[in-house]
């Protein structure tokens, strides 16, 4: 690839520049010429072959040079074609084993959907394109009314992660431009934002057309020979299912990229996983993404220092088309409370729940906050209500317990209430009256595991970071890293690196592993 300034090198000798008129010089000056131009070829083969990297560095990493990333839309803080590096803040940490490469993907498949950012919510009644601005973090928040640290908070869309996934990785302190170096290979193609294009009035082979051309490119790179794609991960800001197509019926929904044979050798972090291996959940973006370890740590002291006036409180909307959905049993429960439930109205048509002003005063002013399943699930509320240091309340595991394995406590008892209901007819439980009986004691040690949380559940500014403070961003990459190291392991030993990585798990989200523990 050339540099930016690249130019074609000036010729450093001119003929007819200089004329000698000196006939009797005229033998002398043909046998300098002659001399002069291949001693010149000869300089600069020696020129280019010199490695200059050996002036300016004194340690066997490869020295990067630092993006510029300014506060404008999204397409000017990336740099369209190359791959992105930095050099190391603090030289002293190797990078050995987290190296990573970025895929310089064709145009189309990223930067051309934010330059046609109003074609992506065709059919529906929002426009995106002011949610790509500030890293994909969206216009900061003004108003903030006293509820909300007077900067950091944003009116970040929860379907954003793929763009403040890729900003983040361009700040990432390990980036290589040499895949031979890489431990994983980052492909950044906005999957969520192309299908969302076509989610409504396009058949599946239109759903599917940017998926099978990703697969063939990829296919004929030298980094996917390697393993065959199995250190390759991409990122989406949808849920897992919404790519796993099971027919070819034109009204089944989502496209079928994760079934595509190639595609099953690559790993997806996405909001919410599938049952399939190679899926992993990360947190939803939330709307605070903080400049500084200090920023966090005066959130975090604020929620600690709260007094709350409600007992539970709920921020939603009933889902009647469901069933199954327990939904509307909270909602009745909550209004029948009065002064121990905060309900806040989310129903369609109202805006309530887009402005985490909102959002944040119900749920700091709340001890418990309830978590059912909406469409699908998983919800951003889950993070919202961390962040508020209000305990979760949950009543299906995949909701949060088999999800979220690199964010969240394994021990699920030790941040959370489990409230198990696997069928609206047989709710049987009053959920004031289970509450209550958790002792303050407990009260207090979960509420505080839930503000440690904080750090680990938020995309900062992509410029945070430092050891020991990891946020959502940096510990999904460590958890990648891991996991595909262990696979790379599995080839060395000799064995099948297929082995297990894209099987499907039917008991992840049953409810027997998690009953024993329900207050416990």
């Amino acid at each position: 690839m050339r540099p930016k300034n690249y130019s074609q090198m000036e010729k450093p000798i001119s003929t007819g520049k200089y004329r000698i008129n000196n006939n009797n010089n005229n033998n002398n000056n043909h046998n300098n010429v002659w001399f002069i131009v291949p001693l010149f070829f000869i300089l600069c083969f020696v020129l280019l072959c010199f490695d200059y990297s050996a002036l300016f560095t004194d340690t066997d990493e490869p020295s990067f040079s630092i993006p510029d990333v300014t506060q404008k839309s999204i397409p000017s803080e990336f740099t369209k074609g190359d791959n992105f590096s930095r050099k190391l803040d603090d030289p002293s940490p190797s990078c050995s084993g987290r190296y990573i490469y970025v895929h310089d993907l064709p145009y189309k498949f990223n930067f051309e959907l934010l330059d046609n950012c109003y074609l992506i919510t065709r059919g529906t009644e929002k426009d995106i394109c002011p949610y790509i601005e500030n890293y994909g973090f969206g216009h900061a928040i003004k108003s903030y009314e006293n509820v909300l640290l007077k900067e950091s908070w944003f009116t970040t869309n929860q379907f954003m992660l793929e763009v403040i996934f890729h900003n983040k990785m361009m700040n990432y302190r390990c980036l290589t431009n040499d895949s031979s170096l890489a431990s994983a290979v980052f492909v950044p193609f906005y999957a969520g934002l192309d299908m969302s294009r076509y989610l409504w009035g396009f058949n599946i082979s239109v759903r599917d057309s940017s998926s099978h051309e990703l697969m063939n490119w990829l296919v004929e790179q030298k980094e996917w020979r390697r393993m065959s794609g199995r250190d390759h991960f991409l990122v989406s800001g949808r849920i897992a299912w919404d790519f796993r197509r099971q027919t070819d019926n034109e009204s089944d929904w989502g496209s079928k990229l994760r079934f595509l044979p190639e595609s099953r050798n690559m790993s997806m972090l996405s909001i919410e996983s599938s049952s399939w291996n190679n899926d992993y959940a990360v947190p939803y973006p939330t709307c605070f993404h903080p400049r500084s370890v200090d920023e966090v740590a005066e959130w975090q002291e604020l929620m600690r220092s709260r007094k709350r006036e409600y007992l539970f409180a709920f921020a939603g909307a009933p889902r009647p088309e469901y069933k199954d959905s327990v939904r509307g049993k909270i909602i009745d429960e909550c209004l029948e409370s009065k002064k121990q439930c905060y309900l806040l109205d989310c129903n369609y048509g109202k805006t309530n729940c887009d402005n985490p002003v909102n959002v944040m005063k119900v749920f700091r002013n709340s001890v418990f906050c309830l978590q059912p399943p909406g469409d699908s699930y998983t919800r951003r509320s889950i993070f919202d209500s961390i962040l508020a240091g209000c305990i979760p309340v949950f009543f299906h595991p995949g909701t949060a317990y088999a999800q979220y394995k690199w964010h969240l406590p394994k021990n699920h008892t030790s941040y959370s209430v489990y409230l198990p209901v696997k069928d609206v007819k047989e709710w049987n439980i009053k959920i004031k009256e289970r509450l209550i009986e958790i002792p303050e004691e407990r009260v207090v040690s979960l509420r505080e595991e839930v503000i440690k949380l904080i750090p680990r559940v938020i995309y900062a500014d992509p410029k945070y970071g430092s050891k020991g403070n990891e946020d959502a961003f940096e510990l999904a990459v460590k958890g990648m890293l891991e996991r595909i190291e262990e696979v790379r392991e599995m080839m060395r030993q000799g064995k099948d690196g297929s082995d297990g990585f894209d099987d499907s798990d039917d008991y992840k989200y049953t409810f027997s592993p998690y009953e024993p523990q329900i207050l416990a």
